[in-house]
């Protein structure tokens, strides 16, 4: 943003003006101290504030401002991003809610519930991860599959549209990404044998304008007419099973602005049973199910793929492959993209293409994989792949394997954040593996296509949760903060050289950038699967996280799910401040 537009920007916002949001906003939202407009504190998802007037020295200083309660009881897992504009904060809430909020009293201004119809299919908890902002308009998507618009003022809705039918297992979690005039989603329902896409409306009125199927095979549209077929049909699948491959584009995506690239991931493919995929016996890329489990650049104009770097060919442990791609500048200034995958690795991809620079374990035990070979394939280790049922004795089932990560991965949807202050990215990540085996399956609209059988484990006594400071120029581990309870929710660095983050448990806490000694901490009163913000209001900064325990952990953590069944559900809005007078207190 240049200087004559962020002082119009702040100008109006003195005065008190309703000033819409706009494309500069949102592209600077990074720079702009004063709001958050973006999930990720910026569409490259760095998750990192220029603010440093909270930091080391004066952060056991940081004291709450303000709880807002979700009340009700429709609690379960709250893991939502605020978003911050004009004097208001927008959080979504379970169950399809959203709420608007005076940011500096914390009283509610409207709230919107989705009126959700009986049937829905969510996988893994009725949780929403947070609303897009533009114009006069707050968007976020519903467990039903749709995307409504509200008036951010008032809460009544613009318009709404359908993303998918929820009777097929679709559903819809992320937040909505603006770029320019489109509003960009994905689609949820993995475990149904949905079929993954990438859709853009117009932001004004959401009329669809581009469709972009992730399974080979499927075709594309732009304007409402067929565009180009994704990939080349049956080239990596067999027979019809692309027409039910899964893929699910669940997590959202991000924008990396010096390549014009949209950058989704896609999830596992369907079933889960690789050996019904061709997958579990060709290591030629036959089987490889093309684009699941993959990251894939996507032209925002007219929703071409530009790109796709597939991080689990041959795909049969659940490991999605949608975790948020991170836009950076290494140490060097080459433009990098950087990825902490549910199999165990963190990938660093050339900004340009997604060609693969490098692969390193952030996790301790991996057995489905050796490593990563010069052109980013798996070493794959074939003790470490589920049995092929139809081989068994009596056909119902194969043979039982330990896989490490268990499903819900080395990472899961939980963001990273990259601090252009070390240069580092600060990943939570869970040490755990899971007994997996896999069953017959047959695909039938709207019931789970898995066929496979599965319990989670912890690899350790002391600890699963661990966030790691990670070097991403040498895939090197700079420490490491052990959890007993598995992460689940999000982190954001600061230019005050603080690392925010929450636990199960129920801490928030602010950890040293450098050593990854605890300096600060909260207890909050529920488990934290949210993510945190932080922005300047008045002269002070203000840090704020959703407290709330659920997710897919309670829900699918097996022995991992008793360790933890004694923390408590709840849903309040914490948020924090900085007095002026204490800024400078050591």
């Amino acid at each position: 943003m240049n200087k004559f537009v962020a002082a119009v920007t702040l100008a109006l916002l003195a005065t008190g003006a309703q000033a819409e949001v706009t494309e500069d906003m949102l592209a600077n939202d990074a720079t702009m101290t004063n709001q958050v407009v973006t999930n990720g504190m910026g569409r490259h998802l760095q998750r990192y504030t220029p603010l440093e007037t909270l930091n080391k020295d004066n952060v056991k200083n940081l004291v709450p401002a303000w709880a807002f309660s979700l009340g009700g009881e429709k609690q379960r897992g709250q893991e939502t991003q605020p978003i911050i504009y004009d004097g208001i904060m927008y959080i979504t809430g379970s169950y399809s809610r959203l709420y608007a909020i005076d940011v500096t009293t914390g009283k509610e201004l409207w709230q919107y519930d989705a009126r959700l119809p009986e049937g829905i299919l969510p996988c893994c908890d009725v949780i929403n991860r947070g609303a897009a902002i533009h114009g006069d308009k707050v968007i976020f998507g519903t467990l039903d599959a749709r995307l409504v618009a509200l008036d951010r003022k008032t809460g009544d809705v613009i318009w709404r549209d359908k993303i998918a039918d929820y009777k097929a297992g679709y559903s819809y979690t992320a937040a909505p990404l603006v770029v320019g005039d489109l509003v960009v989603t994905g689609n949820s329902g993995g475990e149904f044998g949905i079929v993954g896409e990438v859709q853009a409306r117009n932001v004004e009125n959401g009329d669809l304008v581009w469709t972009r199927p992730v399974i080979e095979g499927h075709m594309g549209t732009l304007n409402g007419e067929e565009s180009t077929m994704t990939g080349e049909l049956n080239a990596t699948w067999p027979g019809d099973m692309w027409k039910t491959g899964g893929g699910a584009t669940w997590l959202g995506g991000s924008y990396d602005e010096r390549t014009d690239t949209l950058i989704f991931g896609a999830g596992n493919p369907a079933p889960w049973n690789s050996w019904l995929r061709n997958a579990g016996d060709k290591n030629d890329g036959s089987g490889d199910n093309l684009y699941a489990a993959s990251r894939i650049g996507i032209d925002p104009s007219n929703g071409e793929i530009k790109w796709h770097y597939q991080t689990t060919p041959r795909e049969g442990w659940d490991y999605d492959g949608v975790n948020e791609v991170v836009a950076y500048d290494d140490r060097e200034g080459n433009q990098r993209l950087a990825t902490a995958d549910r199999n165990g690795f963190f990938y660093v991809l050339d900004a340009a293409d997604g060609g693969f620079i490098s692969a390193d374990p952030f996790v301790k035990d991996i057995t489905w994989a050796e490593g990563i070979d010069d052109t980013g394939r798996p070493i794959f280790n074939e003790d470490g792949r589920p049995g092929n049922p139809a081989e068994a004795a009596d056909g119902n089932k194969g043979d039982v394997v330990f896989a490490s990560p268990s499903f819900l991965g080395g990472k899961n949807w939980m963001p990273m954040a990259f601090s252009q202050k070390t240069g580092n990215f600060y990943v939570p990540s869970n040490e755990w593996g899971m007994d997996i085996w896999n069953e017959p399956i047959t695909y039938k609209k709207g019931a789970a296509y898995l066929g496979s059988g599965f319990t989670i484990k912890p690899n350790y006594e002391d600890h699963i949760g661990s966030l790691k400071a990670i070097d991403p120029d040498t895939g090197e581990w700079v420490w490491e903060y052990k959890n007993d309870a598995p992460l689940w929710g999000g982190v954001m660095t600061t230019a005050g050289g603080l690392v925010f983050f929450g636990t199960p448990e129920g801490e928030f806490i602010a950890l040293d950038d450098e050593t990854g000694e605890k300096l600060w901490s909260f207890q909050t009163g529920s488990g934290i699967v949210g993510q945190p913000v932080t922005w300047e209001q008045d002269g002070e900064q203000y840090v704020s996280i959703i407290s709330g325990w659920g997710g897919a952990v309670p829900l699918w953590g097996g022995e991992v799910a008793k360790k933890v069944n004694y923390l408590n559900q709840g849903g309040l809005l914490w948020t924090f401040r900085l007095p002026k007078e204490m800024a400078s207190a050591n």
